[in-house]
């Protein structure tokens, strides 16, 4: 569905797969007003779930008739998000894309699997238990309070700010000229979240969102 401003909207969205992952996104879809269908081979799992989404249906969605019978063509989006099964997973997906699904996601359970989902031709891997493990080793490893990886390079970290940078503002602690990161917004003890200018000004206790390159940041951390 096209809004007025030509921005496609995301209404439906079919998750094939009630795992752990496809449970919580399904629910925090539901909570966004979000129509969901749920698709998984167990059946307690699908009727438990059938009181908090849209639909949940028991079936086996590696077998093309299936995938044809629920329409998932109709959807905005489909996540394959069947973890256990890793046939399960890559066949679905080959389906899925035979199907001409437009918008279509896929779980990764290795770097293996998300090589061979994007040798399918899938745009959008996602490699949940990966993307947990690097994020949570760059909190523990430095003084990181938060830490978001896009891909391609480039993230974006919550951390206090240095010691180097208080009582002085965003320009004259030359950021992008020392690390190649900059500073997108800062909390101050207490105050909602602000952009920053470069005439920002940091004090003891504020928390900044910095933005660059994944290894910049990981610098940047290391000397703050």
């Amino acid at each position: 569905m096209e809004s007025s401003r030509g921005v496609s909207k995301v209404e439906s969205v079919a998750v094939l797969g009630l795992g752990r992952f496809g449970v919580a996104m399904s629910l925090e879809l539901m909570s966004l007003g979000i129509e969901v269908l749920g698709v998984d081979t167990d059946e307690d799992v699908v009727q438990e779930m059938g009181e908090y989404l849209t639909h949940a249906v028991q079936a086996d969605v590696s077998r093309a008739e299936v995938l044809e019978q629920l329409g998932v063509t109709d959807f905005d989006r489909v996540v394959v998000a069947i973890g256990a099964d890793l046939t399960a997973n890559i066949l679905t997906t080959s389906l899925l894309r035979k199907l001409g699904v437009p918008e279509l996601w896929a779980m990764a359970t290795s770097e293996a699997h998300a090589e061979i989902l994007r040798q399918l031709g899938v745009e959008h891997v996602v490699s949940p238990q990966q993307d947990m493990g690097r994020r949570t080793a760059h909190i523990l490893g430095g003084r990181l309070q938060d830490w978001v990886d896009y891909g391609g390079g480039f993230g974006m970290a919550k951390i206090e700010a240095p010691e180097f940078m208080i009582h002085h503002n965003v320009a004259e602690a030359r950021l992008p000229e020392l690390f190649d990161v900059k500073v997108v917004a800062r909390r101050s003890p207490g105050q909602p979240w602000v952009y920053i200018t470069p005439q920002t000004e940091i004090q003891p206790g504020d928390v900044l969102i910095v933005a660059g390159g994944v290894d910049h940041l990981a610098e940047f951390a290391k000397k703050s």
